[in-house]
């Protein structure tokens, strides 16, 4: 059983070189009451690979993924910046601009 969710998702994107990678973990309870860490990484746009860890406990999960997140980080990976709703415009079915 999981007591607290954890899900990242990061970004490592240098046009200069041609690059926008994506990788993504999440610790999640398995069926058969193990826990998962997923990793699943690639270029942004494209499904990219995906690899599942199965542990006992929960606490050895959550080792690995701060593990991983500070190899990552490491290398340039940031959170992706969230869009601010308030400055997308809302367009009306006749092309006419709400907001």
């Amino acid at each position: 059983m999981i007591t607290q969710p954890y899900h990242l998702y990061v970004e490592r994107i240098a046009p200069e070189k041609n690059m926008a990678r994506f990788y993504t973990l999440a610790v999640r309870p398995t069926l058969f009451g193990e826990v998962s860490l997923v990793r699943a990484w690639g270029r942004i746009g494209t499904r990219g690979q995906q690899m599942v860890h199965l542990f006992d406990s929960e606490s050895q999960a959550v080792s690995l993924f701060l593990d991983v997140l500070r190899e990552k980080r490491k290398r340039g990976y940031r959170p992706k910046r969230p869009v601010d709703i308030q400055r997308i415009p809302i367009v009306a079915d006749d092309n006419t601009v709400i907001s």
